[in-house]
C-alpha cells in the first residue's frame, strides 16, 4: 500500500513557509519615512517596531533634532533633543504593536533638524 500525504492546509493549518516571522523596513534620506504593512486576513500579529533618525551637527552653533512617530495616523511618540557636536547623533525609539486579523498597519516617522543635517531615517518592524 502506498503512503498518502494529507493536505497540510486542511483544518486551517498554515504551510511552514507562511509561519516565518515577517520583517518590514523602510529608509529615507530626508525627514519623512512611511512603512505600510499589509493586512493578514488569517491571524493576529505582534511587531517590535524600531524608528531611528540620524543627523550630523553642521557647525559650532546650537543645533537640535527631533523625531515624531505616528501609527495609523495617531501620535505614538515624540522627542526633541540637542544635537551633540561631533560626528553623528541619533534619536531612536522602540515599541510594540499588535495588529488584529484583517487590519493593515501604517507607521510614519518624521524627523526634524535645526542646525543639523539629516543623514537618514529608518523604520523596521519585526514580528515576534
Amino acid at each position: 500500500m502506498a503512503a498518502r500525504r494529507g493536505n497540510p492546509n486542511r483544518g486551517g493549518a498554515r504551510p511552514a513557509s507562511a509561519l516565518r516571522p515577517e520583517r518590514w523596513a523602510a529608509e529615507a534620506r530626508g525627514e519623512i519615512a512611511h512603512l505600510d504593512i499589509p493586512a493578514d486576513a488569517g491571524r493576529e500579529r505582534s511587531f517590535e517596531i524600531y524608528c531611528s533618525f540620524t543627523v550630523m551637527h553642521r557647525d559650532a552653533g546650537a543645533a537640535s533634532h527631533g523625531l515624531r512617530v505616528l501609527v495609523d495616523g495617531a501620535h505614538e511618540w515624540a522627542r526633541r533633543v540637542p544635537t551633540h557636536n561631533g560626528d553623528r547623533d541619533l534619536l531612536d525609539v522602540r515599541f510594540r504593536r499588535t495588529v488584529p486579523p484583517g487590519r493593515a498597519l501604517r507607521i510614519s516617522a518624521i524627523g526634524e533638524a535645526e542646525g543639523a543635517a539629516p543623514l537618514g531615517l529608518s523604520i523596521t518592524a519585526e514580528e515576534d
